[in-house]
């Protein structure tokens, strides 16, 4: 059983219980506005919170805002699902543990290109998980360790895909919630990661080509192989903007 109280967040249920076969045995669930947690037998809270950054952060943080109200806060925040991944650095198949949640498309387009909100004065576009948590599960895991891009809209072309590269050099996964975790860990100062598990190249959409249920099986054996990290790791890092 992890040293501090874990909550994993999901997009979908799908993945929620991919993770969740990872650490058999249920005790019971909790209701929130519009989510549910769901307890594993391992001392793990599983939420599917919903798709998007929006959705994410609002589910997290009513997570979160509950578990410290009962006086139990959780000490760890961990973003999960499966991903598109930026070739060759992360094939289908594979994990990816973030160093980076960085929101790719938060900012203005301009006749010169793409602004992050950073650059306008205001806000953030990234959260660094703790470091040595991250080597941690690399090693524990096998996961490539790179930036995870959080988009509300998902890359279909292969021109997007290149000038995503182009932006953010070390990316290798893109989905649509990590970013928005990260915002509730943070305003919660809680530690947070991103897991994920490639299921399809990022660029042209090849449905096809993805493999869904090989990423879902990827995630739960990544999970199984977390769990000693987790029992073992203490929070003495703090979550950093």
């Amino acid at each position: 059983m992890p040293s501090t109280r874990v909550l994993v967040a999901t997009a979908v249920p799908v993945e929620r219980d991919a993770v969740a076969r990872a650490f058999p045995g249920s005790a019971g669930e909790l209701p929130l506005p519009g989510a549910t947690v769901h307890r594993t037998g391992a001392g793990l809270d599983l939420l599917a919170a919903g798709v998007g950054p929006a959705s994410a952060a609002a589910a997290t943080a009513a997570a979160l805002t509950a578990a410290a109200l009962r006086g139990a806060p959780y000490g760890l925040v961990v973003s999960a699902g499966i991903a598109g991944g930026f070739l060759p650095g992360a094939p289908v198949g594979s994990l990816v543990v973030a160093d980076e949640i960085t929101a790719a498309d938060l900012g203005a387009e301009t006749g010169d290109g793409f602004l992050p909100v950073t650059e306008l004065g205001f806000g953030t576009v990234t959260h660094r998980p703790p470091e040595s948590l991250v080597r941690a599960i690399a090693a524990a895991t096998g996961a490539a360790v790179g930036t995870a891009l959080t988009v509300s809209t998902v890359t279909g072309t292969a021109a997007r895909a290149d000038a995503l590269r182009a932006r953010h050099p070390r990316a290798r996964t893109e989905a649509m919630e990590g970013f928005g975790v990260a915002e509730a860990a943070a305003a919660h100062r809680v530690p947070v990661l991103e897991l994920r598990a490639v299921s399809n190249p990022v660029g042209p959409r090849d449905r096809a080509a993805w493999r869904i249920g090989d990423a879902l099986n990827a995630l739960t054996e990544g999970f199984g192989k977390l769990a000693p990290v987790l029992e073992s790791w203490k929070p003495h890092e703090p979550a950093e903007p």
